[in-house]
């Protein structure tokens, strides 16, 4: 049995920064993989990306994670243009990968399966239920609000949320999208409305720190000293806090996944550290 099985689109990735132009995997399942498996975490990823691209795969499967490349004509490509202070960015997509089906999570043995999408029709919102029957469901809320068309993205909504946020163990957001779901800019307000929607633990990530709610709200400051691995902060925090929850609680899984996303923010790419350079870092 994996402890974490992540299903959704590897990215490459185009950040654009002060005129400078990077190209480097991205997406949710590319930072969170392997910040869940530097933390002791046994992961599956379900992707979908071109056959001749499979290079992009080389750092999750070197991490330990164990990948699967369901095939796509495309690989999504999103284009990242960030502001100088690496806080806001402007995101456009040029090209789509094929969606997932529900045959697509079908014998997978796993506690968590990570639903980690990049916009909405990655999968259809019935895998929730589904999949909530087998183990606890994780959802990354931009797989259901982030929209595209005609190449840009846009926030919705979610129309069915309060049919499918019971199924869902573990929902990650950050205050922009917490306000969308809520209409409650104060995300400390938001996390209590989608407590009391249903969801078991909030986590929800702003620049200054992370915070999760069970009931009770547990903080911990992001300490970056920069913001140049800004891209994938979500993915990485959420991912972290996931594998460490596994056998800790969620206090100590909040301090965890804040400092390991401190560190992963100090340089562009996947986390790169291990579990002592978090445990060095963790603020009490």
């Amino acid at each position: 049995m994996f402890d974490i099985a992540m299903i959704g689109h590897l990215t490459k990735d185009i950040i654009s920064v002060n005129n400078t132009k990077t190209e480097i995997p991205g997406g949710a399942v590319y930072f969170s993989s392997i910040a869940a498996a530097v933390s002791g975490a046994d992961v599956l990823v379900n992707t979908r990306i071109a056959v001749d691209e499979t290079s992009y795969l080389s750092e999750m499967t070197d991490a330990g994670v164990t990948v699967k490349n369901l095939g796509s004509k495309n690989t999504v490509c999103m284009n990242l243009n960030y502001s100088n202070d690496m806080e806001t960015r402007k995101i456009t997509v040029s090209n789509l990968a094929d969606p997932f089906v529900m045959e697509d999570v079908k014998n997978i043995d796993a506690s968590i399966f990570h639903l980690a999408g990049l916009i909405r029709g990655d999968f259809p919102d019935e895998m929730i239920t589904y999949l909530s029957k087998m183990g606890h469901v994780a959802l990354d809320v931009q797989s259901v609000l982030r929209c595209e068309k005609d190449s840009k993205l846009y926030f919705e909504d979610w129309t069915d949320k309060k049919k499918y946020l019971p199924f869902i163990t573990y929902l990650k957001t950050d205050a922009a999208e917490a306000e969308i779901l809520t209409g409650e800019s104060d995300r400390y307000k938001a996390a209590k409305f989608l407590y009391s929607w249903g969801v078991q633990e909030i986590i929800i990530t702003h620049m200054s720190e992370l915070l999760v709610y069970d009931g009770t709200f547990y903080r911990s400051p992001f300490t970056m000293e920069n913001m140049s691995g800004r891209s994938g902060r979500g993915d990485t925090c959420f991912a972290s806090y996931l594998a460490w929850r596994k056998s800790h609680s969620v206090k100590e899984s909040t301090q965890y996944a804040a400092a390991l996303t401190s560190i992963k923010m100090e340089s562009p790419g996947a986390f790169k550290g291990t579990i002592q350079d978090v445990k060095n870092r963790i603020v009490d």
